[in-house]
């Protein structure tokens, strides 16, 4: 796939023309966690899961991996039915409403999915339900009847969303936990009866505690076949050290049967006459989404999913989402004794804050997806921002201040004034540049600063091909804006501006091989910043459907050590124009100012403000 059909897929895709795995070639499966429908995502819920692994997706394609990048809106469970009650709606309405918003959202910050999908489709139904038969035929379902709090007014069990309380472990003094998870401190629940003082969501009075039976996947019967897939892919796949220390955890407290059923409508339903009025837990059936989306995708869906010899398979997420993914997930896999492509690589972050506290979506804190787009501020700076930003070993903080800074200081005085510099002189008219027209350069090789531009380049590719295919995007960014330092500093020391009349053979090497690091760059950068990639690659007169750059079966990575033959000589390049706004103070305070408090404050804010 070329890097200009990146993100132009739309819908489910025609067998004929759906990606399969191709035998003989790499073939990268890519998916995030699956964004929750009833509410409009924020920065961080970006950052953590669509926006990293659209960036590792892009850098497959652009060496010439066979990539299908998956993803979609996790629609079932209480939270849904919480939201449909607060806006006076059925379920249906609010997956179909918030699902559009999401994928506008991911739309405007170019994410490029080959299929942006939803859990609440028969395919999702039918590939759910076979699970559960062959965990069932397979002996590691069992029934067990737990106490469940029950609220006398609504006539009704209350599933863990439903209920809200204060946090049992102790030190922790969150009076808001949910039944099924303290956001806090992490804890999750097995039953919201664990809670103290609780209350249901609904009418706000306290529930009495009631018999109710339900289904368990047996995890601690699934010990040693998850243990020795943890061991192995841990290792293999390279997880990332917050995801292995998760899951140390889990193993180390000691794996408890889990309650796979609730008392809900809004869900799958569970294929079982004893059971039929429950519906699976939504931790149990939301993994199994990213199956049914590329089920919806392409009929053929098995060759992705049941391929493990020929597809790997990278997941992305928040650390909150992962023991789901690396304990319950590939327990529910292991147990059918079916040939699943399990996971290989997990990357995991960790919470991106806002200003002097945290990103909520329930509390309407921070700026959300449609609130980035509100502000102007371009796509491909937020994902720079973010990317840059990205909280891979420690919570990171998003501040304003701090955008501005990136912007300006980074994308403006260093990888903007870099491309600007080396565009514009080349447009020049000739007596003053070259006309457009990139000169030739027969000695390059021998032009002393010029080599040494080029083995230092050469290396810092090197570091960021490492840096990319073992995740660490943060640190590919900062690689490849290095690049750009190198140039900058290569400008300066040659004086290519007094070179022009002393030495005119200096000064044609030192524009022919700067302007194949512009070239460079847009390549290393399409994956952080797509539309910067083809706004550099229409200034060189360079299609961007034509090229996949770094392809491993061409050796392209080679030709990064050569800058000066990236582009031939007497290339006419297109008119150069500056790539980034600068960010000024006002713009920033009035940011601040704007994005202060709730979405609901905000909002009172601009009602007593008209």
């Amino acid at each position: 796939m070329s890097t200009a059909t990146v993100g132009k897929k739309k819908g489910p895709a025609a067998a004929a023309e759906a990606l399969l795995p191709v035998e003989g070639r790499r073939n990268v499966l890519v998916t995030s966690a699956l964004p929750y429908v009833n509410n409009v995502p924020h920065l961080g819920n970006i950052i953590g899961c669509v926006l990293s692994a659209d960036v590792f997706a892009r850098y497959c394609r652009l060496r010439g991996h066979n990539v299908l990048y998956v993803c979609g809106t996790d629609e079932y469970g209480t939270a849904t039915e919480t939201k449909a009650l607060e806006e006076g709606c059925s379920p249906r309405e609010i997956c179909d409403k918030y699902h559009a918003i999401h994928k506008e959202v991911y739309e405007w910050f170019g994410i490029s999915f080959d299929h942006f999908g939803r859990t609440s489709s028969p395919q999702q139904t039918e590939i759910c339900q076979a699970i559960f038969h062959k965990l069932s035929d397979n002996g590691w379902l069992s029934e067990n009847t737990m106490q469940q709090l029950y609220c006398e007014p609504c006539q009704r069990f209350l599933a863990d969303r439903f209920v809200v309380g204060s946090c049992p472990v102790e030190g922790c003094d969150n009076d808001a936990a949910r039944g099924d998870q303290c956001d806090k401190c992490g804890r999750l629940l097995n039953s919201s009866t664990e809670l103290i003082d609780p209350k249901c969501k609904v009418c706000g009075g306290t529930p009495c505690v009631r018999d109710t039976d339900h289904l368990f996947l047996e995890l601690p019967l699934l010990r040693e076949k998850l243990e020795k897939y943890i061991d192995e892919t841990s290792v293999a796949g390279s997880w990332s050290q917050n995801a292995i220390r998760t899951t140390d955890a889990w193993l180390k407290e000691g794996l408890k049967p889990r309650c796979i059923t609730r008392d809900l409508k809004w869900g799958v339903p569970v294929p079982h006459d004893k059971y039929k009025d429950k519906v699976f837990y939504v931790w149990f059936d939301a993994p199994i989404g990213y199956i049914s989306i590329t089920a919806c995708y392409t009929p053929e869906w098995e060759k992705w999913w049941k391929n493990p010899e020929n597809v790997e398979l990278y997941q992305f997420m928040g650390k909150d989402n992962v023991p789901f993914h690396t304990v319950m997930f590939p327990s529910a896999l292991l147990g059918t004794g079916e040939n699943w492509t399990m996971m290989k690589t997990i990357s995991v972050t960790e919470y991106l804050n806002y200003e002097s506290g945290k990103f909520s979506k329930t509390k309407g804190i921070g700026v959300f997806g449609n609130d980035a787009k509100a502000t102007n501020i371009p796509a491909d700076v937020w994902r720079y921002y973010l990317l840059s930003n990205r909280p891979e070993a420690s919570d990171a903080l998003f501040t304003w201040l701090g955008l501005q800074t990136k912007c300006n200081n980074e994308l403006i005085n260093n990888l903007g004034n870099f491309i600007n510099r080396v565009l514009s002189f080349i447009a020049k008219p000739e007596g003053a540049g070259y006309g457009s027209i990139i000169p030739e350069a027969p000695n390059a090789g021998k032009h002393a600063l010029s080599q040494s531009l080029a083995e230092t380049t050469g290396k810092l590719v090197g570091q960021y091909i490492d840096a990319m295919d073992k995740v660490k995007l943060k640190q590919g960014l900062k690689i490849a804006m290095a690049i750009s330092s190198e140039g900058n500093a290569y400008l300066q020391e040659s004086q290519f501006w007094k070179l022009y009349k002393q030495d005119p053979a200096s000064c044609a090497i030192v524009m022919k091989t700067s302007v194949g690091l512009v070239y460079l760059l847009a390549c290393l950068l399409e994956p952080f910043m797509p539309s910067f990639s083809k706004d550099v690659l229409q200034q060189l007169n360079i299609c961007p459907e034509e090229h996949i750059p770094f392809s491993d079966e061409r050796g392209d990575i080679d030709k990064a050590k050569t800058p000066w033959d990236l582009i031939p000589s007497n290339h006419r390049i297109g008119k150069p124009v500056p790539l980034f706004k600068a960010l000024d103070d006002d713009a920033v305070e009035s940011f601040k100012e704007t994005f202060a408090g709730s979405q609901a404050e905000r909002k009172l804010r601009a009602t007593q403000g008209s």
